[in-house]
């Protein structure tokens, strides 16, 4: 997966807004509603919200830029980093500093009471057991206690993220998922996930002693460039010109399914609202609405005619919106 900062066209010293705008301009023109005739639209757009997923959560940006967690979001192992040259220590750092791997998933090295360096020593127990048994000295010592390489490690379930649009939140959807232990798995999320809520697939974590553990999905929903969610409920902020406003008239509004009319009452202020039924997210039982608030929108270049029609407005038929106010 690309550098998230590549994706989002921002310097790695960009702010939480900068992302945040970056992100909601991209948002608008790679969303798949937007790119219906091109078949790689969806994958940019699951890009683009993979990428704000980690830039856009500070603890995980500090982690992709400390170099803890690829670009994908998942862990980086670092090797035997953790080997450096101690003084006098026969040039191996002390257990507590790295990781190993066994068949089963990852245990950090510890200090044992014993001497031994607990999960290092399955790592080296191929290589020292000749020395362990009288064999000539290696240039250090060490301990190793027989119920260390006897016990299995225990069952750990394991966690994995995966990001959803909101077109998919309201329709479902199946992704395929590829588990710590190797496994890729199709996971089926149903329509009208809350975000951040979990599916746990039973038996498909970290094989150990006894049943393996479970995988845990836990499944967030990308920020939408145009809807936000309200429970069931989904709003959208609508433009509307100013003639449009005074003299009422059918305007398009975007929903999950497509776009529809709605027809603006003459006299419509800014901020009056209006209710879509059924045109929110589906869930249990029931089929939320979705909200429409008016918003006025000036056009964006002087025009002496409007100005000369508000002055005339102004002085012969004024009015106070904000009477009532106080």
């Amino acid at each position: 997966m690309r550098d998230p900062y590549d994706i989002l066209g921002v310097p790695r010293t960009a702010d939480a807004a900068a992302i945040k705008t970056a992100f909601r301009r991209l948002a608008k023109k790679l969303h798949p509603d937007a790119n219906k005739s091109d078949p790689k639209a969806a994958q940019r757009f699951g890009e683009l919200n993979g990428a704000y997923e980690i830039l856009g959560d500070d603890k995980k940006r500090k982690a992709f830029d400390r170099g803890e967690i690829g670009a994908d979001g998942k862990p980086r192992f670092h090797g035997f980093e953790g080997f450096r040259s101690q003084p006098g220590g026969g040039g191996f750092a002390h257990a507590e500093d790295f990781e190993t791997i066994f068949p089963g998933g990852f245990r950090r090295g510890g200090a044992r009471a014993g001497g031994g360096l607990g999960g290092f020593e399955d790592l080296l127990k191929g290589m020292f057991s000749g020395a362990a048994a009288g064999g000539r000295r290696t240039g250090f010592e060490t301990h190793f206690e027989h119920e260390d390489f006897a016990a299995s490690p225990a069952a750990r379930d394991v966690s994995v993220a995966v990001t959803i649009s909101l077109a998919e939140v309201a329709k479902g959807v199946t992704r395929r998922v590829h588990l710590p232990n190797g496994k890729d798995v199709d996971v089926k999320i149903p329509a009208g996930l809350a975000d951040g809520q979990q599916i746990r697939l039973r038996g498909q974590g970290l094989s150990g002693a006894g049943a393996a553990g479970d995988a845990i999905i836990t499944v967030t929903i990308a920020p939408h460039p145009l809807f936000t969610r309200d429970g069931a409920n989904l709003r959208i902020d609508l433009p509307v010109t100013l003639y449009e406003a005074v003299l009422g008239g059918k305007v398009r509004v975007p929903t999950l399914d497509g776009a529809v009319e709605l027809a603006i009452p003459a006299g419509t202020s800014s901020g009056r609202r209006f209710r879509l039924k059924g045109k929110g997210l589906s869930g249990k039982g029931a089929t939320g609405d979705l909200f429409v608030t008016v918003r006025i929108v000036l056009p964006e270049r002087d025009d002496k005619a409007l100005d000369e029609l508000m002055r005339s407005w102004r002085d012969e038929k004024p009015y106070d919106p904000r009477k009532d106010q106080g």
